[in-house]
């Protein structure tokens, strides 16, 4: 499949996710096949809003621009944007278009810009952003098109099936996404009502493919290959985001481009998972320092160890753990287990 100039082989992206898929989980996907990343969430009303600041671009007080900085290693990378208001995310598309913008320190610009009309969370939607959209598909068309006239990349959109089961609207709200020129749409096959609650309808992604001419991408309970395919076979998608399926387990990608491939997969071992786990907490320190990178990578190596043997004990000292050597003592007893 294809966004603009970017072609995709595979059709495997990762998702974007709040709090998660900061630079260093989007290595880690990549390092195992994820053909295509997104950034974490970036408020389009703070990017703009932290142009006007007078403080020193290296004031604390800059903290959006960075979620957006997309390095050459990344390519090809969106960024997602989340707002309201069609001209505030128009204009943070444009900025981060041109890299000409307070507290930009990425190498290249996005290879799309994606408008989040998907997270289901109270402070989002509160403020009518994320999958409040959904309840006006009017206002959503407007926050494309104008974003669309803003830009030359691709502009993408990730939509969930619809506010709740009363109001499941994600056919009629992807045919106006794509009159207003959205390249692409996602679709997640649960309502905002459902959260992250099983299971997700795939009959919705296949009710949006077969609605629209652009590439669909589905995305919901993609936890293995076999999942991977039959979400193909029974939707009919252009590609496959997987979202929690990769937490702990980046090496989903791999397992997925086996199964579309064919070809045998054998999964990590007990020391070889273990080992990858430490690479992405020494990488999450290295971005961030060690105070910092270790307490965000806490919930990462807490996905790691689900199902190892131990792994409840392993847990409570993560959490526990204030530096790499602390991760690295606590894994090197589960690696004697093997």
């Amino acid at each position: 499949m294809r966004i603009g100039n970017t072609e995709i082989a595979h059709g495997l992206f990762l998702a974007p996710l709040a709090g998660v898929s900061d630079r260093s989980f989007r290595r880690m996907a990549r390092r195992f096949g994820a053909e295509y990343t997104v950034s974490e969430m970036v408020s389009a009303k703070a990017l703009c809003y932290e142009q006007l600041s007078k403080r020193p671009v290296t004031d604390s007080r800059v903290r959006t621009a960075p979620l957006a900085a997309v390095y050459r290693e990344e390519e090809p990378m969106a960024v997602q944007l989340f707002g309201a208001e069609p001209d505030f995310v128009a204009e943070a598309a444009r900025l981060l278009e041109s890299g000409e913008y307070r507290g930009a320190c990425g190498e290249i610009p996005p290879a799309a810009i994606d408008i989040n009309m998907g997270c289901p969370m109270a402070k989002i939607v509160g403020n009518g952003e994320g999958s409040a959209l959904l309840k006006d598909p009017l206002l959503a068309a407007e926050i494309v098109r104008a974003t669309v006239r803003a830009i030359s990349l691709p502009v993408t959109v990730k939509i969930r099936a619809g506010w709740d089961a009363e109001s499941i609207n994600a056919v009629e709200v992807a045919k106006r996404l794509e009159d207003a020129g959205a390249s692409m749409i996602c679709v997640h096959g649960r309502t905002r009502a459902q959260m992250y609650a099983p299971s997700a309808d795939w009959s919705i992604i296949r009710a949006v493919k077969e609605a629209v001419s652009v590439p669909v991408v589905g995305n919901g309970d993609v936890f293995s290959g076999e999942d991977a395919l039959r979400m193909l076979r029974e939707t009919g998608c252009d590609g496959v985001m997987i979202a929690r399926g990769a937490q702990g387990n980046p090496w989903i990608f791999s397992e997925v481009s086996a199964a579309l491939e064919g070809r045998p997969y054998t999964p990590p071992t007990l020391t070889e998972r273990l080992s990858i786990a430490l690479e992405h907490a020494e990488d999450i320190v290295l971005e961030k320092g060690e105070r910092i990178g270790i307490a965000e990578s806490r919930k990462h190596m807490a996905w790691y160890l689900h199902g190892i043997r131990g792994a409840a004990t392993a847990r409570n000292a993560v959490m526990t753990a204030s530096t790499l050597s602390d991760l690295r003592s606590i894994f090197s007893g589960l690696m004697q287990t093997e």
